[in-house]
């Protein structure tokens, strides 16, 4: 990763956080929860994946619609984010996989 991509790299993550700060204020709260939620126990591909800015179009779809952000996502805030990546890899799969392999842990 060269320097011209860390600068594109933060230039798109400032652009996306415009965006956060764009949404109305139960909108931020909750986006700002999943983020935390997903960077503990999210998806590899997080920094560079489609989740977060799919997440801000979703709100921002919602918004538009006149929905509050519970409607759109339900009570529950920590289920709908692990729908959004049953199908990935996480943090904790990598964790466990490196367990796993550690002699004198569980699982050898």
């Amino acid at each position: 990763m060269g320097i011209q991509d860390l600068i594109e790299g933060k230039k798109e993550w400032r652009a996306h956080q415009a965006r956060v700060k764009a949404l109305p204020p139960d909108y931020r709260i909750v986006y700002k929860e999943m983020q935390k939620y997903f960077f503990k126990v999210g998806p590899v591909d997080l920094p560079d994946g489609p989740l977060l800015p799919g997440i801000v179009d979703f709100f921002e779809e919602g918004v538009a619609a006149g929905k509050g952000v519970l409607e759109l996502i339900g009570e529950d805030v920590a289920a709908f984010c692990d729908g959004l990546i049953k199908e990935s890899r996480t943090n904790a799969d990598v964790i466990q996989e490196s367990l796993a392999g550690k002699p004198g842990t569980a699982g050898t």
